[in-house]
């Protein structure tokens, strides 16, 4: 059996579909992946496939990702305890570093990697696709919550920071949900909510997200934080999460502050992290998702961040960056009564 071209994708009966096949290997590939929560979706869905295939084996590859290979190493120890053993043997973790790769079994050759090398690049090429889709889709819903009105093609671009093709590309797959009008300006007819679950979803993709724990035993409050927070008068810093969502909705039905969700302007991609120590030199980043974490910073890429000006110096993050926060916290039903309060002021 020839190969399957990195093309050629296969919808499994499941709902799975790897990103391609090379003769009896199936191979997906996460690129920019930072969650172990993706990790363990794909791996879990690559599981299913392999129960129902007996002769095949699965791959899937990290590629451009920070979960470091001694993590991922751990997370394949905890797959193999849990997963059938048949399954478990057939299935391997593999990192893209250094232009290379780490943990491709030793019987796979060069055409192999070759093959391999094809479909990581289109799988980026893909991501970054996908991830201009969701800024678009983010500023259109900025627009939309705010009840701010159509907007340019223009505008949107240099908000963004991206091509006119880009933006293009990325209305036209959000056609079903846009008014156009006559002098090419186009809004959000509704509320895309498809498109929205599906950014949820992707968010650890669509937006790059560090947590910050105080390991101290002396944990201070999000309030504390947000009081020196405001002695920095960063420009490039906002307030999100419960305290943003609070911001927007003040009777946000939630009691107490879990942490601390800032959103930091970040359009390069060199990140200064030297402000966290200002906030409290105690807090440690932390790559596990179970440890709970004092503050969390998110970085808003686009070239215009749309924070919100406040009080005394203070920014808010836009409503979108707030719903997406109380999401990653798995407020989920605060997010919803905050996207129907936005809702309510529409209509």
């Amino acid at each position: 059996m020839p190969p399957r071209l990195p093309t050629d994708r296969t919808k499994t009966d499941l709902g799975y579909e790897p990103d391609g096949r090379w003769r009896d290997v199936w191979v997906e590939v996460k690129p920019r992946t930072h969650s172990f929560r993706n990790v363990r979706a794909s791996l879990l869905g690559m599981a299913y496939l392999l129960a129902n295939e007996p002769g095949k084996r699965g791959l899937l590859v990290l590629a451009n990702s920070r979960i470091t290979e001694k993590r991922l190493k751990n997370e394949l120890h905890l797959v193999e305890r849990t997963l059938r053993p048949d399954v478990a043997q057939r299935l391997a973790l593999v990192i893209e570093k250094d232009h290379g790769y780490v943990g491709i079994p030793d019987d796979l050759g060069e055409d192999f990697r070759a093959w391999l090398d094809a479909l990581v690049r289109q799988e980026t090429r893909d991501g970054k696709l996908r991830q201009s889709h969701y800024a678009v889709l983010q500023v259109l819903l900025h627009q939309w919550l705010l009840g701010k009105g159509p907007m340019t093609t223009d505008w949107i671009m240099k908000t963004i920071g991206c091509s006119y093709p880009t933006v293009a590309s990325a209305l036209r797959r959000l056609d079903h949900v846009l008014i156009r009008h006559s002098d090419r300006r186009v809004e959000l007819r509704r509320f895309p909510s498809e498109d929205w679950a599906r950014l949820v979803a992707m968010s650890d993709e669509a937006r790059s997200t560090a947590r910050f724990a105080d390991r101290s035993g002396q944990k201070r409050s999000p309030e504390a934080l947000l009081r020196r927070l405001m002695r920095l008068e960063r420009a490039d810093l906002a307030v999100g999460g419960v305290i943003g969502a609070r911001h927007y909705h003040p009777d946000l039905d939630l009691a107490g502050t879990p942490r601390l969700d800032l959103s930091l302007h970040c359009p390069a991609k060199r990140v200064d992290w030297s402000f966290v120590e200002r906030l409290d030199p105690a807090l440690e980043k932390t790559e596990r998702r179970d440890e709970p974490a004092a503050l969390a910073v998110h970085l808003v890429r686009r070239k215009v961040p749309l924070f919100q000006p406040g009080e005394g110096g203070m920014q808010w993050a836009d409503p979108v960056e707030c719903l997406l926060d109380l999401h990653e916290a798995h407020l989920e039903a605060q997010a919803k009564e905050l996207l129907h309060f936005f809702s309510g002021k529409r209509a």
